[in-house]
């Protein structure tokens, strides 16, 4: 292995995972490149996300109207990824890039530079919503997920496993609810 190396790890305890979540690989649509791998490695030590925060179905739907009419880059080349940090009735924080992962790190770090704070708040996209996506919004302890677009299989189990509400779909006046429903209160519009 050519610029290769060994990491060897000793735990104070004996920590065993199941052999079908340390060796899963999943190859991503990277454009043909990327690889990507999800194991329990990935979440170790990550807790539940807690969380009192309810919505209602009419605020979600205004807030996915709102960031549609933010992106105007969106609206003039149709190829941008989208995402807002969310109370439950404005956006705090709205980023636009090229990259669904790019535009939620931009998030992220103004939250960072300008001590904005992250928790009991809602991540809104337009990207798919994968396993990386939601091991991002866990690491920050944020309870909710809102996407235009799917989520994969992988993310609606790990957002299930680390107490994250997921909606996908979420389009004019519908959405898909995946995971933890609970913090969600349905109205008519």
């Amino acid at each position: 292995m050519i610029g290769g190396g060994v990491v060897r790890v000793e735990t104070k305890q004996d920590t065993r995972f199941a052999d079908d979540l340390i060796f899963k690989r999943f190859i991503t649509s990277g454009c043909g490149r990327g690889a990507s791998f999800y194991s329990a490695v990935d979440i170790c030590g990550q807790t539940k996300v807690e969380s009192q925060i309810v919505i209602s179905t009419s605020e979600i739907l205004a807030l996915v109207r709102e960031s549609r009419h933010r992106s105007s880059i969106y609206r003039m080349t149709g190829g941008v990824h989208s995402a807002a940090l969310c109370d439950r009735k404005h956006i705090l924080v709205f980023a636009d890039d090229i990259g669904r992962h790019n535009a939620i790190d931009k998030i992220f770090g103004q939250c960072l530079l300008e001590n904005i704070p992250i928790g009991e708040n809602i991540i809104l996209t337009s990207g798919r919503i994968s396993s990386e996506i939601l091991l991002k919004v866990a690491k920050r302890k944020i309870p909710m997920i809102i996407s235009k677009s799917a989520p994969t299989d992988l993310g609606v189990r790990l957002a299930e496993d680390l107490g994250i509400t997921l909606t996908g779909f979420a389009r004019g006046r519908r959405m898909n609810v995946y995971a933890h429903d609970r913090r969600m209160v349905t109205n008519e519009q």
